[in-house]
């Protein structure tokens, strides 16, 4: 939308009739997009509700309504108790929760960043997760909320590391911050990096970290003992077939408390993508505003990964397809994203488990679906570098 434009001498009349129609126009745009947003949201979350229901619904035997209502409000209800209240139940909740969780991780991430290649399953943050949960599946011979605590710990740490090797000069930056706090001291300036080169340095890093992550996995697949390794390998597969309701709360409250962080920095997570500069002129705490959305989306990132192993490609598509779905927008997309991710996971989960020639987990599902998108995103990115 372009400012109107005035001969030299316009009478004051009609330059206060232009700026009240350009204010008018700019009402109007805000409206439909705010419309948009609204019809996008709403839908998604109409889709969302439909595939959980789905869930809960169909499988080797399939369940009324009421008999479904039934198992939810507690009755015992003969057939459905078990395969409804103890393994439909779960799982579709614990896909709801890990959706949601990695759609606001992925967008985050890449609007942080600007580089729609950086989200944490690109980069390699679930990685560190899935290595420590198979070592303690191969190794340690532990099992449930062990693993799940441990993959939590393992992801963390190793967001960190990349965001270290990623980030030129930030050790000894730290050094001498810390060093002038002790001694009293003017403290320097610490300020983190979150641009597009930053976003380019944590892929490459996060792949490099990846990949060796992956290579101590197959190391330890050939060393187990062969009846242990088809746990490791459906764990690494990004699975909701051994969703138990310990899961659910553990992913329940890591969703709440992360996205919580995330959607009250909602706004900041906007300017950021314009750059720091932009962002602190507009009053953004970059520095604080960035160490709050690194920690939520590595949290979301880690929680999600430890509770059903890492979903490939999960993250890396609910942003973007659904920054696709709302176009220029004035509005947070974190809620539409949560959505949509939420939408991938079940909509993958009911495609692997009935539509498929044989079962397959939902990994694997979205690993066929996002490969393809990888590659375009890859050849786009390669384009616009050639013709720049």
């Amino acid at each position: 939308m372009s400012a109107p434009s005035f001969p030299p001498g316009a009478p004051a009349s009609q330059v206060t009739g232009g700026a009240h129609a350009l204010a008018a126009d700019i009402r109007v745009e805000r409206g439909r997009r705010s419309r948009r947003h609204s019809l996008v949201t709403i839908s998604l979350a109409i889709l969302a509700f439909a595939l959980f229901w789905m869930t809960l619904a169909y499988g080797e035997k399939i369940f009324t309504p009421v008999e479904i209502v039934g198992v939810i409000v507690g009755n015992d209800v003969p057939g459905a108790s078990f395969a409804v209240g103890e393994i439909r139940l779960p799982k579709a909740l614990l896909g709801m929760l890990v959706g949601m969780a990695m759609g606001m991780a992925g967008h985050a991430s890449q609007t942080m960043l600007r580089n729609q290649l950086a989200s944490p399953d690109i980069i390699g943050i679930t990685s560190g997760a899935s290595a420590s949960a198979v070592f303690a599946i191969l190794v340690l011979d532990w099992s449930g909320m062990r693993v799940t605590v441990l993959a939590l710990i393992a992801g963390i740490t190793t967001a960190l590391l990349i965001y270290l090797l990623a980030t030129p000069g930030i050790l000894g930056a730290l050094w001498a911050y810390m060093r002038a706090a002790a001694s009293g001291q003017p403290r320097p300036q610490l300020t983190l990096g979150t641009g597009s080169a930053q976003g380019g340095r944590l892929i490459l890093i996060g792949i490099g970290v990846s990949a060796m992550f992956t290579s101590l996995i197959s190391y330890l697949q050939l060393e187990a003992k062969i009846y242990d390794v088809n746990d490791a390998l459906r764990w690494l597969s990004g699975s909701l077939s051994a969703a138990q309701w310990g899961h659910v709360p553990f992913m329940t409250g890591a969703l709440i408390i992360f996205g919580s962080i995330l959607l009250w920095r909602s706004r900041d997570l906007s300017l950021l993508a314009h750059g720091n500069e932009a962002a602190t002129a507009l009053g953004v705490p970059v520095n604080a505003a960035s160490v709050s959305i690194i920690l939520a989306l590595v949290g979301l990132a880690s929680a999600s990964a430890a509770a059903t192993g890492p979903i490939a490609f999960l993250s890396f598509l609910a942003g973007p397809i659904t920054v696709r779905l709302l176009g220029p927008v004035d509005r947070s997309a974190l809620i539409p994203a949560a959505l949509m991710g939420a939408c991938l996971v079940l909509g993958a989960d009911l495609v692997g488990q009935h539509l498929a020639p044989v079962r397959l987990p939902v990994g694997v599902v979205t690993s066929l679906i996002g490969a393809p998108y990888l590659l375009t995103q890859l050849i786009r990115i390669n384009r616009q570098g050639t013709s720049a």
